[in-house]
């Protein structure tokens, strides 16, 4: 036999799961008062924009190199030129991005080209843009890549990423 104490738990759980099958089935019948099917964004975190280079475009055996002084650009794009017995490959990714190395890893992985509004492209995993493990591309002449990493720590040590695509193998 029951005792009241327990039959009033009983009654009180019986009554809060029908309460929540009720509650729902309601929500799920309600007709949508929102105008959109889209999730709403995070504040603060624009939809991801397309960047005005294209992954193909980067693709490809680059020479690589880097630097901090600004006046050390052209001497280390001829140092990175001297890089092509041994390339940096840029790779094709599976979904339209590149393949390429974050900061501090070993192993590359897929990243996207994203834009921005105020014009800036980058290189960088999903997410906003742009996002701590992003790269800013400062300049792309077709010949010549520079990035530079948001993150401050990367950027102070890495500097200002230059890529000269190497000639094609004869």
């Amino acid at each position: 036999m029951i005792s009241s104490c327990n039959a009033r738990t009983v009654a009180s759980l019986a009554t809060a799961s029908a309460l929540t099958i009720f509650l729902g089935a309601c929500s799920s019948t309600l007709p949508s008062l929102s105008s959109s099917s889209a999730p709403p964004t995070e504040p603060g975190e624009a939809p991801e924009m397309p960047a005005t280079i294209r992954a193909d475009e980067i693709v490809g055996r680059w020479g690589l190199a880097s630097f901090q002084n600004p006046n050390d650009r052209a001497r280390t794009e001829a140092a990175a030129r001297g890089q092509c017995k041994q390339p940096y490959v840029i790779g094709a990714g599976t979904s339209g991005g590149v393949v390429m190395h974050l900061a501090d890893q070993a192993t590359p992985q897929e990243l996207r080209l994203k834009g921005s509004p105020s014009g800036k492209n980058y290189i960088g995993p999903a997410g906003p843009t742009p996002g701590e493990q992003d790269r800013e591309i400062v300049s792309f002449d077709g010949r010549v890549l520079i990035t530079r990493f948001i993150d401050k720590d990367a950027a102070v040590r890495y500097g200002n990423m230059v890529y000269v695509r190497c000639a094609p193998r004869a």
